[in-house]
C-alpha cells in the first residue's frame, strides 16, 4: 500500500529496476497478506441452503505465451473466455485485472479494446493491485470478491476478472448476475 508521505515527485524520482524500463516500486504491486474467501457451488445446493447467488460462473479461458512476455496471455485468455459466452468486450461492465505492474495492466486493457475513455469507469474500480497490494495466493480470491460485491452495487450484468501468472500464463473468467 503507497506510503503516507508518497508524492508525485517522489515518485518520479524512483529508479527504474532495468536500465532502459519504466517499471519502478512506485508503478509496481507489492506483495501483501491478505486473504478471501469464494463459495463455488450449483444453485440448487445454494437455494436449498437458503443461499441467494451473487453471480454465476459464465466462462473461463487460459492462454499462454512467450514465458519472458506476460502481455499477449492476458488478452488472449480473454478473447477465449468472451467467444465461449458470445459476447464483446463492450458488453462487460466492470473487470478486475490483477495488476502487479502498472504498464502491465494499460498493455492489457489495450490488447483487449477497451475504449480508454471507459478505462476509469470499468478497470479496478475499488483499487488496484499497487494501491491495494498482491497477496500472492489470495489475489485471485480477493479481486473475485471485489468484482461480485461490486457488480451486486451497480447492478452489472457482466464481470471479468482476469490474472496473469509467472512464465507467460493467463487467465480469464466472466461471471453474470442472473
Amino acid at each position: 500500500t503507497p506510503r503516507r508521505d508518497t508524492t508525485l515527485k517522489k515518485l518520479a524520482k524512483l529508479p527504474t529496476v532495468y536500465p532502459d524500463g519504466v517499471c519502478t516500486a512506485g508503478n509496481s504491486s507489492t506483495e501483501n497478506d491478505g486473504a478471501a474467501v469464494v463459495v463455488l457451488m450449483a444453485e440448487t445446493r445454494a437455494r436449498k441452503l437458503g443461499l441467494e447467488p451473487m453471480a454465476y460462473f459464465r466462462s473461463c479461458a487460459i492462454a499462454g505465451s512467450d514465458p519472458t512476455l506476460t502481455y499477449p496471455a492476458v488478452p488472449d485468455s480473454v478473447k477465449k473466455a468472451l467467444m465461449k459466452v458470445r459476447i464483446t468486450i463492450d458488453q462487460v461492465d466492470l473487470i478486475e485485472i490483477q495488476e502487479a505492474f502498472a504498464v502491465q495492466a494499460l498493455a492489457d486493457a489495450r490488447m483487449m479494446g477497451i475504449r480508454k475513455q471507459d478505462f476509469d469507469k470499468k478497470i479496478n474500480v475499488n483499487g488496484s493491485g499497487i494501491s491495494l497490494g498482491h497477496p500472492i495466493a489470495a489475489t485471485g480470491a480477493m479481486r473475485l470478491v471485489t468484482l461480485l460485491h461490486e457488480m451486486k452495487r451497480r447492478g452489472s450484468r457482466y464481470g471479468l476478472e482476469t490474472i496473469c501468472g509467472g512464465g507467460g500464463l493467463g487467465i480469464a473468467a466472466i461471471f453474470e448476475r442472473g
